[in-house]
């Protein structure tokens, strides 16, 4: 099995210090589910997709969170949410996006392409682990969703 394989959570982000405090919260706070990174949003949906350097990533084996951020090279979060919740095959994996911003056109921008959930990150190191924590706990054995 290729490391990207039974991969449970997808995380989106360009900025390697988040994706480490992320990972490390996600590892904390739900241990055992398998957690894979890609920098931007190209990667992101090459990865769902199993193409481009995903080609041989085992498309049953399905994913059951994105956390994806907004701002990234190549191609932005909105970019890969349009993509993901407007393809039948994707559209029903939950999708959090991640971000700094905080902006109303985000936001709604964001949810009228029908992303999950919104979260701004917090900018205190103990603040953004516990708010990742919470999100992989809620999104991974509290929430319900239906097979993608």
């Amino acid at each position: 099995m290729k490391d990207f394989d039974g991969v449970d959570i997808l995380l989106v982000e360009d900025s390697s210090n988040d994706a480490e405090m992320t990972m490390r919260a996600l590892k904390k706070s739900v241990p055992g589910n398998r957690l894979y990174w890609v920098r931007d949003g190209v990667e992101g949906l090459d990865f769902v997709r199993c193409q481009g350097a995903f080609a041989e990533r085992d498309r049953r084996h399905e994913i059951k969170l994105v956390l994806l951020d907004l701002k990234m090279p190549r191609l932005d979060g909105i970019d890969v949410l349009r993509a993901l919740k407007g393809d039948p095959a994707t559209k029903k994996i939950p999708i959090v996006m991640m971000t700094s911003s905080n902006a109303e056109r985000d936001i709604t921008e964001t949810y009228d392409l029908g992303v999950n959930g919104f979260v701004t990150k917090p900018v205190q190191v103990k603040e953004f682990a516990t708010v990742v924590g919470e999100i992989g706990l809620y999104w991974l054995t509290v929430n319900q969703a239906p097979t993608p």
